[in-house]
């Protein structure tokens, strides 16, 4: 099983990341900030424009660790890796798959089967945790159009189609968004996904969410030899990591949502922690996305059955056990893929 290691965060501005020995060395206007060992680390995120030494991003790339360079709001811009190490007979098979709409249908719907199973054990457990502050028949009701949206999913081999049914489904998850947040309702409300620029302190974290979920996604695909960028529900698009998207649809729900519910949830965020653009942005600031952070990286280290393989393992290595999961399937080594069902 793969070691789960640390994931560096550079969360201040202009800081020009440098290598000394072993070491990535964090300056800013020539001061050095701090100094870790590379050997403990799998990633680095850093928030902003100031760069990396050459040295630095050779290093990285000759023992595949990847660097991803982000805006200051958590926009993705570019990720340098290493040589590609993948099984080319592997990705052969996952190209002609690709190009094949009805057998990449059949691949597509057990990521939307999971997508949407999850969502579903999500509103059971809100009604299990909180029958006295959750409206319990609206979250049933909700409950039983996911389920009979998944009985039309896998019968259905056609991309349109099951686009189609996926939205449904997140129509009927989405209207009940809001009333999983049971603090500071003042302050944090959810009414509908907005991105680039999110509009609303939710949608804030929630982009945050997602994009550091797929880029764990994407380091995952390449470390099993997948082309993170060929997918089967998302269609080839340029710089879009397509397949790393099919993968985690389904655990937006049960890593990335009940995160951000949590932070709410828990009073680990306020809307002290979000600044307000004249474009009518809203963005965390630097102290609250250093709160966001360190709770995603604590998150990553709690422990989960996977209920596939009965192990006991971090939420930080789901995304690398799905890529391998996935990676079986393609070799002909597992008769479905098995998404993640989470209850």
């Amino acid at each position: 099983m793969k070691k789960l290691l640390n994931t560096l965060f550079v969360n201040q501005p202009d800081v020009y990341l440098s290598l000394d020995g072993d070491n990535i060395v964090l300056l800013k206007d020539q001061e050095t900030l701090g100094r870790l060992p590379l050997h403990n680390l799998e990633s680095i995120v850093a928030f902003g424009y100031t760069g990396a030494s050459p040295a630095l991003m050779g290093y990285c790339a000759d023992r595949n660790i990847s660097i991803t360079f982000m805006t200051m709001n958590g926009r993705f811009l570019a990720r340098v890796i290493g040589a590609s190490r993948g099984n080319v007979v592997l990705r052969k098979k996952q190209y002609a798959i690709s190009e094949n709409e009805l057998q990449s249908a059949r691949v597509a719907r057990n990521f939307i089967l999971g997508k949407i199973y999850n969502h579903k054990w999500m509103l059971e457990r809100m009604t299990r945790d909180y029958p006295l502050r959750v409206d319990v028949e609206q979250f049933k009701e909700a409950s039983s159009q996911l389920s009979a949206t998944m009985d039309a999913i896998w019968e259905c081999d056609d991309l349109e189609r099951l686009r189609g049914l996926e939205g449904q489904a997140a129509f009927s998850y989405n209207k009940l968004w809001d009333h999983m947040i049971l603090q500071q309702k003042e302050d944090f409300q959810f009414h509908t996904r907005s991105r680039r620029p999110p509009l609303d302190k939710v949608n804030a974290m929630l982009s945050l969410a997602y994009t550091l979920l797929a880029h764990d996604m994407t380091s995952a695909l390449e470390g099993v030899g997948l082309d993170a960028y060929v997918g089967f529900l998302h269609r080839d698009r340029p710089g879009r990591a397509s397949l790393a998207l099919d993968v985690m649809e389904e655990l937006r729900g049960i890593y990335a949502d009940r995160f951000v519910l949590s932070l709410i949830n828990k009073r680990l965020v306020s809307a002290g922690d979000f600044v307000h653009k004249e474009n009518g942005a809203v963005l965390l600031t630097d102290e609250g996305r250093k709160t966001f952070l360190s709770a995603w990286q604590n998150r990553k280290q709690e422990k989960i059955k996977h209920p596939y393989l009965g192990e006991n393992i971090s939420w930080g290595l789901l995304p690398h056990v799905q890529a391998l999961l996935l990676a079986r399937y393609l070799r002909g080594d597992l008769d479905e893929y098995p998404p993640f069902l989470w209850k």
